[in-house]
């Protein structure tokens, strides 16, 4: 179950307990480095949802998966998370530090969606073509690999959408001849 308000929340509290302490670059590693266990394992998801598992098993697994991977700031938020019975949010409000992180820092996240996978190359000037034309200076480009559009390109930046997509394109044509506006057009 979804729950943005409480992960914004938990994460807005870590978030400021980490600046407060001067271990936010650390904190933003660890909940990457946890977003990627929780995205690689479904196991894991699994057992923080589980309601049949008690807590302080829960803790002692989630102790063990973390290990020394995360600092004690981290460590013991997850563990309060887990005694508060938050768990089962763990993955949304590690999603939601990363976010907030990019807000404080001023990174705007630009994901960009290809056919095929693109070059380090293309992805630097696709950023200095966007940092060319706009008002974002720090973007980290996030890139999905979608057949389904055929070709070109899908840019989101925001609010802001580019969709030079075949796929697009080869839609647009089919509404044009389902509106029949050659045939009007010729009379």
């Amino acid at each position: 179950m979804r729950n943005p308000r409480l992960a914004s929340r938990y994460a807005k509290s870590l978030v400021d307990l980490a600046l407060e302490q001067g271990q936010l670059e650390q904190v933003f590693a660890d909940m990457q480095w946890l977003q990627n266990v929780c995205k690689s394992s479904r196991d894991f998801v699994n057992l923080l949802r589980s309601p049949i598992i008690k807590a302080d098993k829960k803790n002692k697994i989630v102790d063990v998966v973390i290990g020394e991977h995360v600092s004690p700031l981290t460590k013991a938020f997850i563990t309060l998370l887990v005694n508060k019975g938050r768990e089962k949010n763990l993955p949304e409000v590690a999603g939601a530090v990363i976010t907030q992180y990019k807000e404080h820092k001023g990174i705007q996240t630009v994901v960009l969606t290809t056919a095929t996978p693109v070059s380090e190359a293309t992805k630097q000037a696709i950023v200095n073509k966007i940092q060319a034309d706009s008002s974002y200076k720090n973007i980290d480009i996030e890139t999905v690999v979608d057949d389904s559009i055929i070709g070109g390109f899908v840019l989101k930046a925001g609010d802001k959408l580019i969709d030079a997509s075949i796929a697009y394109d080869l839609k647009a044509i089919a509404r044009q001849f389902e509106n029949n506006d050659f045939i009007y057009k010729v009379r």
